[in-house]
C-alpha cells in the first residue's frame, strides 16, 4: 500500500539488466488522511445523538449554561406526566432519596442537572429539588432551552 517503484538505475551499463528496480522509500500519506478524515466526519456527525435523556418539552429561557465537569453528569427528569427519571431510569417518588444517597456516596460531584417539562407543576418541581438536596446533591442546575424572553428588555419596553 504504501510502497512504490521508482524507475531503472540508468548507469553507464550498455546492457540493461530487465526487472530490477529499487524499491521506493517513501510512505504515501493520502490513504492515511482520507480514512482519518471519514472518522472525523462520522464522529462530529454522531456525538450530537449520544446525549442521554428523556424527551421533554423544556422551558425557555435566556439564561447562559453551566461550565462542564470531567465526570458525566447526573440528570434526574420530570416527564410531562409526572414520571421521575434517573438517567433513563424510571424512579419512584418513595425511593427517590434512598436511590439518590447510594449514587451520591459513589460520586465525587454533587452536581446534578433536573429536568423538568414546561407542563410539571412547581410544586412537583420543588419537592424533587427538596428530595435532590436530601440525598446529597448541592449543587441543581435547571436545564432550560435557549431562546426565551429576556425580561430586561420587555422591561425596557414598558
Amino acid at each position: 500500500m504504501g510502497a512504490g517503484v521508482m524507475q531503472k538505475d540508468g548507469g553507464g551499463n550498455r546492457r540493461r539488466r530487465r526487472g530490477r528496480a529499487r524499491p521506493m522509500a517513501e510512505i504515501n500519506v493520502t490513504p492515511f488522511v482520507d480514512v482519518m478524515l471519514v472518522l472525523l466526519i462520522i464522529f462530529m456527525v454522531a456525538a450530537p445523538l449520544m446525549t442521554v435523556g428523556v424527551p421533554v418539552e423544556l422551558p425557555k429561557t435566556a439564561a447562559g449554561s453551566l461550565p462542564s465537569d470531567a465526570e458525566e453528569p447526573l440528570t434526574v427528569t420530570i416527564a410531562a406526566d409526572g414520571r421521575i427519571m434517573i438517567q433513563t431510569t424510571q424512579t419512584q417518588t418513595s425511593e427517590l432519596v434512598t436511590k439518590l444517597q447510594a449514587i451520591a456516596s459513589e460520586r465525587t460531584s454533587t452536581r446534578v442537572y433536573l429536568r423538568a417539562d414546561g407542563a410539571v407543576a412547581y410544586e412537583q418541581v420543588v419537592q424533587v429539588m427538596g428530595a435532590l438536596n436530601a440525598g446529597g446533591f448541592s449543587d441543581i442546575g435547571l436545564v432550560t432551552d435557549t431562546g426565551g424572553p429576556k425580561l430586561n428588555a420587555d422591561l425596557a419596553d414598558n
